[in-house]
């Protein structure tokens, strides 16, 4: 049976020689590599991805990992291709040296962006989903490839920190001349410390109002709280119509808006149902007093005036 596929192996190599153009049967092999590459791809992401659901990952990991893989499998096509064509790893060498000149001259960006984009695969300062802060732009990472970070950009158009449902395409290459923010550095890590400023007037019941606004980020926050177990606080400090009130909470990054508004609702309904509570608002007063023998200065005063020559005539 060996036999019989050996011969026929060398039949087809054979007719190949004879009938094949040499340029079209050097290309057969490399195509045939090129396929089972892709083939290797696919499977190997499938284990992989099944692998990272059955540790429960977060999906922007998964996509994160898939996307590294891709273009690793991407260079790995590359780099055959240039061995089959130079014939030999020498050749591959040289060509490869020549490519990397003519890239380190003409393409010095995108390269630096390459390096960039692996710099972030390994290190992993920020990943899919995660809210950034690059070159003063902020927004939430869709999509990392070898040459861009695509953003979806939160605020912009509108105040706030909500999407604008705009995409921000950032080159990798400025990672390593600008300052990234992340709101999220780790899972650990994930929420942020938020505030609301609420003015108190000086006439409200201070401790009060202390309590109820914490009790009114606590009734929103109530799960981050107990993932956290960071209770809500408050800081104080004077200023010129009463007390102003710091009120400090964990947030999540991607609803910081939503969060901060449920609380100033909380807050809004609670000082409406409370006789001791008010907020302060600028405002002018005025205040008489009297005592001893001290008299309020007069309103009015009356002065005769003389009458001039003629006048009392009536001429």
């Amino acid at each position: 049976m060996r036999e019989r596929v050996a011969s026929w192996l060398n039949n087809v190599n054979g007719w190949i020689d004879g009938n094949v153009p040499a340029f079209v049967g050097d290309l057969i092999t490399p195509f045939v590599v090129l396929v089972a590459i892709v083939i290797a791809y696919k499977i190997i992401k499938r284990i992989v991805f099944r692998a990272m659901q059955h540790d429960r990952r977060d999906d922007s990991e998964v996509r994160q990992v898939q996307s590294m893989l891709k273009y690793s499998f991407m260079l790995l096509g590359v780099i055959f291709v240039i061995v089959s064509f130079s014939g030999s790893l020498a050749a591959m060498g040289m060509s490869a040296a020549f490519i990397s000149m003519v890239l380190g001259w003409s393409l010095q960006r995108p390269v630096t962006g390459i390096a960039a984009w692996i710099m972030v695969m390994i290190k992993r300062p920020f990943e899919i989903g995660d809210r950034i802060i690059i070159q003063g732009v902020r927004g939430d990472v869709l999509d990392i490839s070898p040459t861009h970070i695509l953003l979806g950009e939160v605020g912009g158009t509108i105040g706030g920190e909500e999407s604008s449902n705009r995409g921000i395409l950032i080159p990798n290459a400025v990672l390593f001349d600008q300052m990234v923010i992340n709101y999220a550095v780790s899972e650990e890590a994930k929420h942020i410390l938020d505030e609301v400023p609420v003015r108190i007037s000086y006439d409200s019941d201070y401790r009060l109002a202390e309590q109820t606004l914490i009790d009114c980020a606590a009734e929103v926050t109530r799960d981050i709280i107990e993932e956290t177990g960071q209770l809500p606080f408050t800081r104080a400090e004077f200023f010129d119509s009463g007390v102003f009130m710091r009120l400090r909470y964990k947030s999540i990054a991607v609803e910081r808006q939503r969060i901060s508004s449920e609380i100033v609702g909380k807050i809004v309904e609670a000082f409406s149902q409370s006789d001791q509570l008010g907020f302060a608002y600028p405002r002018a007063s005025i205040e008489y007093r009297s005592g001893g023998d001290r008299s309020l200065p007069p309103m009015f005063k009356v002065v005769d005036l003389p009458m001039e020559k003629g006048t009392a005539q009536g001429g």
